[in-house]
């Protein structure tokens, strides 16, 4: 929670140069203020410890500051060096006399604080100790050190304790950060494995149409340009693949959903039989995101896998539409010969040609989407169709009773 609130005011400054410049001039107004006032206080009997604890408060002040020049190191260097310098300056001196240093005390916690958010391990390693150190002295120097002494002290150990934990959430933060990227670019491969298969398939299927049918010049140019655009999106995901991939982060395009069928089923008519979709009216607006990408999924990898292992179909039919409890996702073609592999390799709930034998999907198949239904509390079956031909059905909660 308490990142979420510092992440929240970072934010707010981020964007805004003169939000930052403004907040910068106001931290070191009331810094310079408080030591200026007990400057002044200590003014009327002026002697040199005195005036080395005020000159140390003011640089300690400013180093404070986080101006991005110079750095946090160096103005941390600084401020330490000058406070470590003016103690051992006033305990050599003749006679114990009231020096105070509050303000240079509150100076080092802020420079501590960021010291141990913000520098590396080794350095905040020893930075930090040493900053905590002087801030604690800082009040011994005083001729009644007592409550002073004690105060600091206490407020060292809480700021050093309190900023070491920030330190590791914020280090968790970015575990978890490189696991969500890992995990995005993983599903983004899955993804593009799909589609170059996709577009690598029809390529196969022109070609060997083209090899085995006699067909005139008008025909076989346009056989040609079809494989020719189906190679070029396929080239165009990989080449978007390895981007990713050797970038290291992956730079995600909106999810697919309901919306995107019809260019799905426009995509698979250029090369395979024609694709009638039908989605229920006002569901697109109703059906979560997460559900939309499972059933974009859903009705691709049907349309894939009827290409893969079946011969004669002349019809596809994608329908998606509301049901007891949930939203039903069908994709049925009108019969044709299923391919050797499509019964073989079929995984528990009735999905065939999803196996290691079927199109060597290699585990990013139908069995993949059945986990993903699965884990969302749905279910997934495909089969013999009630009206003839293939069939994938999933039924996805929904609504009331859902989950």
């Amino acid at each position: 929670m308490t990142t979420a609130i510092l992440d929240r005011y970072a934010r707010l400054l981020e964007g805004h140069p003169a939000r930052r410049t403004a907040a910068r001039l106001l931290l070191a107004a009331v810094l310079v203020l408080l030591v200026s006032v007990e400057g002044l206080t200590l003014a009327r009997q002026p002697t040199g410890p005195r005036a080395a604890v005020w000159t140390a408060g003011i640089l300690c002040c400013l180093c404070a500051v986080p101006w991005s020049r110079p750095p946090l190191a160096t103005r941390a260097w600084l401020a330490a060096g000058v406070s470590w310098a003016v103690t051992l300056y006033v305990f050599v001196s003749a006679r114990p006399q009231i020096v105070w240093g509050t303000g240079e005390a509150i100076a080092l916690l802020v420079l501590l604080t960021g010291v141990l958010l913000r520098l590396p391990a080794r350095r905040a390693a020893v930075l930090g100790p040493l900053l905590a150190l002087a801030c604690v002295a800082a009040p011994v120097r005083d001729a009644s050190p007592g409550r002073f002494t004690l105060l600091f002290s206490a407020l060292a150990a809480v700021v050093s304790a309190f900023s070491l934990l920030l330190r590791a959430q914020q280090a968790q933060r970015v575990r978890d950060l490189e696991a969500v990227r890992a995990a995005e670019r993983l599903e983004l491969a899955r993804e593009l494995h799909d589609l170059v298969a996709h577009h690598v398939t029809g390529i196969v299927v022109q070609a060997r149409a083209a090899s085995f049918t006699d067909v005139g010049a008008s025909a076989a140019t346009s056989a040609f340009v079809r494989i020719a655009d189906a190679g070029d999106e396929a080239l165009g995901a990989m080449r978007r693949l390895v981007r990713v991939l050797r970038e290291g982060e992956a730079r995600t395009v909106p999810v697919a959903g309901l919306a995107e069928l019809r260019e799905l089923s426009e995509t698979f008519t250029r090369t395979g039989p024609p694709v009638t979709v039908h989605v229920e009216q006002a569901l697109q607006e109703r059906l979560p995101a997460d559900l939309a990408a499972t059933a974009h999924h859903i009705v691709r990898e049907a349309l894939t896998n009827v290409r893969r292992h079946a011969t004669g179909v002349s019809a596809v039919r994608v329908g998606v539409r509301a049901v007891e409890g949930g939203v039903e996702v069908r994709v049925a073609d009108d019969g044709g010969r299923r391919g050797a592999g499509a019964g073989a390799g079929a995984v528990p709930g009735g999905v065939p040609g999803a196996g290691p034998g079927a199109g060597e999907r290699g585990g990013f198949g139908l069995v993949g989407l059945e986990e993903r239904v699965t884990a969302l509390g749905g279910t997934l079956t495909a089969g013999p169709g009630t009206e003839g031909g293939w069939e994938v059905r999933a039924v996805l909660p929904h609504g009331q009773g859902a989950g």
